[in-house]
């Protein structure tokens, strides 16, 4: 594992019960403050449930003044992976679906609150709603993730090929 990996990891491990949770990683698309194109996501535990606010912007579009369905998923992807954190659990995305009720629209501050559902072993399933200024919920979105162990993340970056998250 190299060395920048370990002090990433050890600088989480230090914040995990913050309110405010530190980055997956530095250059995460969803919530890495060095993201030059990410999101920026600054997520906040509440209990057991994760919380972040965030104002698409036009640069998420995928039609004038309405958030790409693959910018919505991005968000939620993240945000939910912030549950590890509570669970305290290394882990990976195995599954993810979104049901979007409403348009997102870009411009607007939205609130996606992530729980933890229930866990088997390595599987943990998660859940979130997204609600606009107005309290209406415009998607939800309920995921599975696979616990993994560390070096899952140093094989990556070694260009390592296994597959952790295989039934």
């Amino acid at each position: 594992m190299s060395d920048e990996i370990r002090s990433h990891l050890r600088a989480v491990v230090d914040r995990i019960d913050d309110d405010v949770l530190p980055p997956h990683y530095p250059t995460c698309l969803g919530c890495g403050p060095d993201a030059p194109q990410g999101y920026h996501l600054q997520v906040r535990r509440d209990g057991d449930d994760v919380v972040a606010e965030h104002v698409f912007e036009d640069r998420h579009s995928g039609a004038p003044g309405i958030a790409h369905g693959g910018a919505v998923a991005t968000v939620v992807d993240d945000v939910l992976g912030f549950l590890l954190y509570v669970v305290k659990a290394p882990g990976v995305t195995r599954r993810l679906e979104v049901d979007y009720l409403r348009p997102v629209l870009t411009g607007v501050p939205y609130v996606v609150r992530g729980r933890g559902d229930r866990r088997d072993g390595r599987k943990i399933w998660v859940s979130c709603e997204c609600a606009g200024p107005d309290g209406v919920v415009t998607f939800r979105a309920v995921g599975l993730f696979v616990v993994v162990e560390l070096s899952h993340f140093a094989q990556a970056t070694s260009g390592g090929g296994q597959d952790p998250v295989a039934p």
